[in-house]
């Protein structure tokens, strides 16, 4: 419904990529690995229940935490069925690097749409390590990887920035012969490395280039996983845009490769202080204050965009509501997302009422009034998110069409959103 302001104190749910990779490593240490806050949403339980069926202890004694009784790097054991990973890519490209390198084989699939995203930019760098991973002819899922352990290390120049490719082959290069080094042509987020560090793991990085030696160990640690910042993100965009907001959002994740969203926020004005910043688990957090405020549209640094690109859905909304024109370019990854965005979220600002012209790798919009409408989110979590909190600006009801995947990363998010101010209902 129409209206309305956020305020109060928000935790939002734990980080998902973090989750994810406190699975993964936690199963191949030795020892057990304990994690707090962890994300009880469908892709990082996907995550879970992939490595129960390989054998690995998982408990999960209260919601968000977890205890994983690890295998060790070479303790996994011979999945007797496919490893349904749901909506996932995280979680399957990831697993193509970790499971390319084990004496056993594996077929990896998933929903409808993970199946349509594209896996060949991981599918290549892991072959030239030596792996065997057969795709369907269009380089998507369902996956079998063929077991060998013989990887070699490669020397990689990443043509786009993606940190799902560089934590497949760093997570290959653990297991490889010689040293593994993956070079990024722009920051992406490097939750792999600091965990690898925190599991013992040495990790070399020179510039925009990170290594690891192959045939190492992982040693169990306690992880203390920080609130999700691409969840966080909808209540910065949404107390940005509705006036009288005032909304603190708690132990979030401040990860200098995930803040573009804050940084974007800023240059269009908004009013967002980091404040009690410290460090859990080896990962930056803060609480973050965000007050409404006037925004402008900008042209949107193209440093900024892989800092921020799970962030984009809600930083449209921001845009949609700010004066003047906001343009996007470089985010062509936003067009092989759960949806593409920038296609689905163009449509749904055009539906309420709003300029928006999608580009091949952004979006030109002009800022304007947000009238009530019927917007299909295609299943995409984020993009169903984004347009809940365009409701706040809104003249009349927002209608979200096909949303039962935000509880792929934000369980809970109506309930959440409704205790802040949202007028939100589900039926």
């Amino acid at each position: 419904m129409p209206g309305g302001k956020l305020s109060g104190r928000v935790r939002v749910p734990g980080d998902k990529s973090i989750s994810h990779r406190s699975i993964m490593l936690g199963a191949l240490a030795e020892g057990v690995t304990e994690v707090s806050g962890f994300l009880e949403g469908e892709d990082c339980l996907a995550t879970l229940e992939a490595f129960r069926v390989m054998g690995v202890k998982i408990e999960r004694p209260e919601p968000g935490r977890v205890i994983i009784h690890g295998a060790g790097m070479h303790g996994l054991r011979t999945p007797h069925k496919p490893l349904d990973l749901g909506n996932s890519g995280t979680s399957m490209r990831l697993l193509c690097g970790l499971l390319a390198a084990q004496p056993f084989s594996a077929t990896l699939t998933g929903d409808a749409s993970l199946t349509r995203r594209p896996m060949k930019r991981v599918i290549e760098p892991l072959t030239r390590m030596g792996a065997r991973i057969e795709a369907s002819p269009d380089g998507t899922a369902p996956l079998i990887i063929y077991g060998n352990t013989e990887l070699r290390g490669i020397d990689y120049a990443m043509p786009v920035a993606s940190a799902q490719v560089k934590s497949a082959l760093l997570l290959a290069g653990l297991y490889a012969q010689g040293r593994t080094c993956v070079t990024e042509p722009a920051p992406a987020r490097d939750h792999t490395e600091r965990m690898l560090q925190g599991f013992g793991c040495p990790v070399a990085r020179l510039g925009n280039t990170v290594c690891v030696q192959g045939g190492g160990k992982l040693r169990a640690m306690r992880i203390m996983v920080p609130a999700d910042i691409s969840s966080a993100a909808f209540f910065m965009a949404g107390a940005s845009i509705a006036a009288g907001s005032d909304v603190m959002l708690e132990h979030a994740g401040v990860n200098p490769t995930r803040t573009g969203v804050v940084n974007i926020l800023r240059l269009m004005g908004a009013n967002i202080e980091l404040l009690n910043e410290r460090t859990a688990g080896g990962e930056p957090v803060a609480d973050i204050r965000v007050r409404a405020a006037p925004l402008h549209g900008i042209v949107i640094p193209v440093e900024q965009v892989p800092l921020a690109i799970d962030e984009f859905p809600a930083l449209f909304i921001a845009a949609a509501c700010a004066q003047g024109e906001t343009v996007l370019q470089g985010a062509h990854e936003l067009r092989v997302k759960e949806s593409d965005r920038i296609q689905v979220m163009a449509d749904g600002l055009n539906a309420l009422g709003i300029s928006a012209r999608p580009t091949p790798d952004g979006m030109v919009i002009q800022g304007g009034a947000l009238r009530g409408g019927d917007v299909d989110s295609h299943g995409d979590h984020r993009v169903a998110m984004a347009f809940a909190m365009a409701a706040l600006r809104a003249g009349a009801p927002i209608t979200i069409r096909d949303c039962a995947n935000v509880n792929t990363s934000f369980p809970g998010f109506a309930d959440l959103a409704r205790g802040a101010g949202l007028n939100i209902r589900q039926i």
